[in-house]
Formats: C-alpha cells, sequence, structure tokens
C-alpha cells in the first residue's frame, strides 16, 4: 500500500456519455457549480479523449441531479438558461484568474 501516498494531487472526475449511437465517451468534470437563485445545478465538461495541443478544446454544460450515486445529466434547451450559465462560468473563471493579483 505504499503507493496509496504517490499521487498526492486531486484526481480528475471523470464522467462518461453515451453518444448517439450508444457508444460512452470519457469526458473530465472540470467545474460544478449553481446559480445563484436556483436550486439547479451544473456541470463544464471537457471530452478525454481531445488532442492537448488544440487550444480551442471544446467545453459542453449540462444541467445535472445526483440520485445517490446515479448522476441525471440534462442538456441546457433554452437561450435563456444558457445565457445564465454561461454568464456564471465566466465570472467563475475570471474570479479563479484574479486570485492572487491584486487590481
Amino acid at each position: 500500500m505504499a503507493n496509496d501516498r504517490v499521487n498526492q494531487e486531486e484526481e480528475p472526475e471523470i464522467i462518461y456519455i453515451p453518444d448517439e449511437e450508444g457508444k460512452e465517451e470519457e469526458f473530465e468534470v472540470i467545474m460544478k457549480f449553481e446559480v445563484d437563485g436556483s436550486d439547479a445545478k451544473y456541470m463544464m465538461v471537457v471530452p478525454m479523449d481531445s488532442d492537448e495541443d488544440d487550444e480551442s478544446e471544446e467545453v459542453y454544460a449540462f444541467r445535472y441531479e445526483e440520485d445517490g450515486d446515479d448522476l441525471k445529466l440534462y442538456t441546457i434547451e433554452s437561450d435563456e438558461e444558457w445565457e445564465i450559465v454561461e454568464e456564471t462560468f465566466n465570472t467563475l473563471l475570471d474570479e479563479l484568474d484574479g486570485e492572487g493579483k491584486n487590481d
């Protein structure tokens, strides 16, 4: 059991999402958040098989619900909901980028 402490960094959260053909694709969860004034929870994911040299990495957003160990994902279909999620995500990214910086 000596390898238990080898990897001190937090392991990425990986989820599997089936595509149109039912084949499961691997995604890394990069952020989870709730929108102020709402009970809805959202997650942002990126494909694990994306080319690391590709700077235009695709980020996907889903509304989700947890039911015990089960995770239910819902696509964001309305423009209004998408705008709220995008604004919250960008605000959180700005806060992360701004940590440790003084204006």
